[in-house]
């Protein structure tokens, strides 16, 4: 496998219940859905947003990284080291079951 793998993420911020799982047809291909408490300020969108791929995929937070989007919604998680199992999770957290 690869060294890395790279997650499309589309980030709801702001919301009342915080979840990962479902799929946003977005400028990168079919995007992981990712809603989020923390508002679009500073950056902590997007960090509360890593930190959740993170748990969902069960890896380490230092393992996911932000490669492109940080003032978007649209962004694009670079996944360092990921194993054969974390592509069907992330295709079941995109496609099917949302957490």
């Amino acid at each position: 496998m690869d060294d890395s793998l790279t997650v499309a993420v589309r980030v709801k911020p702001g919301v009342a219940r915080a979840r990962v799982g479902g799929r946003h047809d977005g400028p990168h291909g079919p995007a992981l859905v990712i809603a989020v408490n923390a508002p679009p300020l500073d950056g902590r969108a997007t960090e509360a947003a890593r930190r959740a791929l993170a748990e969902a995929l069960g890896v380490r937070p230092a393992a996911v990284s932000l490669r492109t989007g940080a003032a978007s919604r649209d962004k694009l998680f670079v996944v360092e080291r990921p194993t054969p199992e974390l592509a069907e999770a992330l295709r079941l957290l995109r496609d099917g079951s949302a957490r």
